[in-house]
């Protein structure tokens, strides 16, 4: 097994390493085709006088540049997972590159107009940014099949509780390329049938909902025996991964200690609130006009939607978004979510909706100091208590500000269930960081344009519990 996972780790870095070059070669090429030629001329004023001669580079110099390219392609790559061939489908790998190396060329042109002192043309980087997508495109479907020839999809063994499989299954089969459940078996089955159906001929196991005192079992029974491991965590273990590991006696001790961001970490993480919400909020201006005057002549309706919502301590405040839906939408004062095809959004509503432009009256929300950029996002009073009745801990998310995007949106989806997206938003503050909140954000970019974060709930929903 750990033959195989190095072999499949070492191939899928080559393949990665390939790609890269290839895209960097493209940059390569038009640098010094048509961008050093400029960069290095000589620049003459609009009264014929020569300003002096251009930037003038040897070997060293032009490895340079191809170098800072070719680290920036492999951090955005990196960041939106445009690396990770096999373990994304190969149009969400396109996708993704699609993100870095738009970012990545951006980047690279104004590095070029500093070089010239001058804006250079735009052209020549659009060419180079559509040729990278053919390759792009072609790379992660040929990457994919030699991914897929080598390594199968793993046959797996399903282990659940007294709770029904059927949501966990669901899940699986849409990674039919990576996974196969071939048998699916429940703890009342017996442990130690278990046990010895996990040495049969499978991949691995996965384990859903089973109590601790089978689950702590199983686990050290599949590790010891080498066996690949797929749990599903509960509340618990993930306030435990973001425990502090202390040294003070000869015993591991684990701390878990109740959350505070540190008194500096807050301090950027509200500068930068601010100053980024000042520069979008100019920026959006003319959107959000646009946006306002449709919305108002499509049924004279209020142009903007206000909303009780709660943020850190339960606090409560109005959250401010473009109106998507009738005037009338909860006439019967029931708190409810949207769901897929809801006939109470209007057609200018499924289209500011698609491209989250509802969401852009919440920078004034930021702002003003009720959210920030990154947090869980705020939910409704109503809906809390409803959560809460089943699911106590989803107080735990209420620990930190909400914010306009967080960690359960941009792993998740509209549609998540409560009890994800609390693990997803607990991950979130168990592991703080201000590196973390920029990582998020450039992810974020990238979900703007995900169908399958906005998908509705079922029709029979009110929430998304299920």
């Amino acid at each position: 097994m750990k033959h195989v996972e190095s072999v499949k780790r070492i191939l899928v870095l080559f393949l990665g390493f390939i790609g890269l070059c290839v895209q960097t070669a493209v940059y390569a090429w038009f640098w010094f085709k048509t961008y050093y030629p400029i960069v290095s001329a000589n620049r003459i004023s609009v009264d014929g006088y020569n300003l002096g001669s251009g930037l003038k580079l040897y070997f060293r110099g032009h490895l340079l540049i191809l170098a800072i390219y070719f680290i920036l392609l492999l951090f955005f790559s990196n960041t939106y997972g445009g690396l990770k061939i096999g373990y994304l489908k190969p149009m969400d790998v396109f996708f993704s590159q699609i993100f870095a190396l738009f970012m990545v060329n951006f980047i690279s042109y104004f590095q070029i107009a500093l070089l010239r002192n001058w804006l250079v043309p735009v052209l020549p980087m659009v060419e180079i940014f559509g040729i990278q997508l053919v390759l792009s495109f072609a790379w992660a479907y040929a990457t994919n099949a030699i991914y897929r020839m080598i390594f199968p999809p793993r046959n797996l063994l399903l282990v659940n509780g007294k709770y029904a499989a059927d949501d966990i299954i669901r899940k699986f089969n849409t990674r039919k390329d990576k996974y196969r459940i071939v048998k699916q078996m429940n703890i009342s089955e017996g442990i130690e049938s278990i046990y010895k159906e996990c040495l049969g001929n499978y991949d691995g196991v996965i384990i859903w909902d089973v109590p601790s005192e089978y689950r702590n079992g199983l686990v050290k029974y599949c590790y010891g025996h080498n066996i690949r491991i797929y749990v599903m965590p509960k509340i618990t273990d993930v306030l435990l991964k973001g425990s502090t590991q202390l040294h003070l006696f000869d015993t591991p001790v684990l701390l878990l200690r109740e959350y505070a961001i540190k008194i500096e970490q807050r301090a950027i993480k509200r500068a930068f609130d601010i100053l980024l919400s000042l520069i979008l909020i100019v920026l959006s201006s003319p959107i959000m006009l646009i946006t306002a005057i449709m919305i108002k002549a499509y049924d004279g309706g209020p142009v903007l939607y206000k909303q009780v919502r709660c943020t850190i301590n339960r606090r409560q405040f109005k959250i401010m978004k473009f109106r998507s839906m009738s005037v009338d939408a909860e006439k019967d004062g029931v708190a409810r979510l949207a769901s897929k095809n809801d006939s109470r959004i209007t057609p200018i509503g499924k289209f500011i909706r698609s491209c989250r432009i509802d969401e852009l009256p919440q920078l004034f929300n930021i702002l003003a100091g009720d959210m920030t950029f990154i947090g869980p996002r705020p939910e409704r009073p109503e809906i809390i208590e409803q959560y809460l009745e089943d699911m106590p801990e989803f107080a735990f998310r209420m620990k930190v500000k909400a914010g306009l995007a967080g960690y359960a949106q941009v792993y998740g989806k509209y549609n998540t269930t409560p009890y994800d997206k609390l693990k997803l938003d607990l991950t979130y503050i168990e592991n703080y960081s201000i590196w973390l909140d920029i990582k998020l954000m450039l992810l974020t970019v990238k979900i703007l344009f995900t169908p399958d974060s906005t998908e509705g709930v079922e029709e029979n929903q009110t929430t998304a519990q299920k």
